[in-house]
């Protein structure tokens, strides 16, 4: 009597509970969407994970796009352009003096090497490595050159007395030093040249000449390539003049100006024999209808 009561209790609870099973893909479709929506462990172990992006070997430290290396540079870039400007200001207008001009240059020198690459990375990105920022490509005489530059400011500042060195520079009747006025238009006015060119040229732009003709390179005629066909060259080179101007340089002024010249001229020579080889008469047809802005090239 006891046995039975407790079998058919045993019953009763095993048809309120029902003993689990693990499920059977093939029996149901019920079973299979539910073996899909919740994934067993072995599912997941045999998935297979994402291939991980190519690495470009340049953009590891020393490479010709490491990113390290122009992370560093534009940080040092940005900290001379602020301190340099905060310096300006400080000489210009709360205790004014003439070496305000200095760090103006240096602001300037900053701003300029920044937006090298910056337009760089934003209208030809594949040409985005280090040394768009001509920093170095240069050469050591393109550092000479600056540092020479503030060199003879200070000079001609402490070792001169003002009233004889800076009245070199032009001045009008109400004492505004025409020279000033002259070097900031030719330096905004090169620069903005500059920068309008190397945006619209896009991936026609290089900072090296180009001995062979590369797929995609077009002969741009549209913007400020419809003025000047070289107006990256004109837009330093009046920049550079400007910048002496600015600084109340005479040596440094002079020495700008036939050194710039000397140097632009035999690269426009060389670069326009390319071009011609490139783009054949319609080179020389533009060329024709388009000047340097450069006095004598």
């Amino acid at each position: 009597m006891t046995i039975n009561t407790s079998s058919s209790s045993q019953a009763h609870q095993e048809s309120e509970f029902p003993t689990w099973r693990p499920p059977h893909p093939a029996t149901s479709s019920s079973s299979s969407r539910s073996s899909s929506a919740s994934p067993t462990p072995s599912a997941t172990t045999t998935r297979k994970a994402k291939p991980s992006p190519p690495l470009d070997l340049s953009n590891y430290p020393n490479g010709e796009k490491s990113l390290s290396g122009i992370s560093l540079r534009a940080f040092l870039i940005g900290t001379t352009l602020g301190l340099s400007t905060c310096v300006t200001l400080f000489f210009a207008f709360l205790q004014p003096t003439p070496l305000w001009r200095v760090p103006f240059f240096l602001a300037s020198l900053s701003l300029f090497h920044f937006l090298e690459f910056y337009v760089t990375a934003a209208h030809n990105t594949r040409y985005a490595s280090v040394s768009a920022f001509l920093l170095s490509s240069n050469g050591w005489a393109y550092n000479i050159a600056h540092g020479s530059a503030m060199l003879e400011c200070l000079v001609g500042y402490y070792f001169f007395p003002e009233s004889r060195y800076y009245t070199l520079n032009i001045e009008d009747t109400s004492g505004l030093k025409i020279t000033l006025v002259l070097g900031l238009f030719l330096m905004a006015l090169g620069q903005v040249v500059r920068t309008l060119a190397m945006a619209q040229a896009g991936s026609n732009f290089n900072h090296t000449v180009q001995v062979e003709h590369q797929e995609g390179h077009v002969l741009v005629r549209n913007g400020v390539y419809a003025i000047s066909r070289h107006p990256s060259y004109f837009g330093f080179f009046w920049w550079g003049l400007g910048t002496q101007l600015v600084l109340g340089n005479v040596v440094c002024f002079v020495g700008y100006a036939l050194v710039l010249w000397r140097f632009f001229s035999s690269r426009i020579k060389r670069e326009e024999k390319f071009l011609v080889c490139f783009f054949g008469d319609d080179y020389v047809d533009y060329k024709k209808t388009t000047w340097v802005g450069i006095p004598g090239i």
